[in-house]
């Protein structure tokens, strides 16, 4: 699958500008990306607002679901294997640290490095298609109260700040594990994110209601779904929520 990339100049959020497509009927084919160079309503998870300033990377795709697919849900598993493959790349420099330590992956949908959040992903389902929305902060690390952020740049000052140049690295790294996805055992894709994700046993809380579930990470169940191992020893399992790495 050859990627086909659509850029625009400024609009409010591709995944919004996707779903309408597929709402009016538009079958948008897998391969197709649609960039931002500048988003006046991007957005992500729980209705919270994603940044966007220029020169971070803002694109959304489509992945067309088959009878034969594993459950919608574990896409958002593909994006993240993707980012991280991504970043493994773009962060290469001379303080990048063993395979072994890069564990950046949190439940649902960031990509942290260091605790800062350097990428976040917005799934959306409509009917019988899922469009993946990806923000990575490229150039520029945007403050958010109470959230520390990173960027690429700051990480490795000899990457070249082009978000352009990034999603074409990450297109077919994308592609190659929705293929993947497709094609192995759904345990295939949850051991490889654990293995990039926080560790079993690391202290995490959950948004519930008005307050917060404390426990600690237990992996996560076969359709993606997080288990949360509270202090009495059972285990609830977390389908949606809002994650926060304790300690962190």
């Amino acid at each position: 699958m050859t990627p086909k990339i659509e850029i625009v100049t400024e609009t409010g959020s591709t995944n919004a500008d996707l779903l309408a497509r597929i709402e009016a009927g538009e079958t948008v084919p897998e391969g197709a990306w649609l960039r931002a160079e500048r988003q006046t309503g991007g957005r992500g998870r729980v209705g919270k607002v994603w940044l966007s300033p220029p020169g971070n990377l803002f694109c959304s795709t489509v992945v067309n679901l088959t009878p034969d697919d594993h459950p919608a849900p574990s896409i958002s598993l593909v994006a993240g294997l993707a980012v991280h493959d991504l970043l493994r790349g773009q962060l290469m420099s001379g303080t990048i640290r063993p395979l072994e330590q890069q564990r950046w992956l949190k439940w649902p949908n960031d990509v942290l490095y260091d605790g800062a959040k350097m990428a976040g992903i917005l799934c959306e389902r409509r009917g019988g298609a899922v469009v993946v929305g990806i923000g990575i902060n490229v150039a520029v690390a945007p403050a958010i109260d109470g959230s520390p952020t990173i960027s690429i740049h700051q990480q490795n000052g000899h990457n070249d700040n082009d978000p352009g140049r990034v999603l074409e690295y990450l297109a077919p790294l994308f592609g190659n594990r929705l293929e993947r996805w497709r094609r192995e055992p759904l345990a295939a894709t949850i051991v490889e994110w654990e293995a990039r994700a926080h560790e079993r046993g690391s202290p995490i809380s959950v948004a519930e209601g008005a307050g917060r579930l404390h426990g600690t990470f237990d992996g996560l169940e076969l359709g993606g779904a997080l288990r949360l191992r509270l202090a009495d020893g059972t285990v609830r399992v977390i389908h949606a929520g809002d994650v926060t790495l304790e300690g962190t």
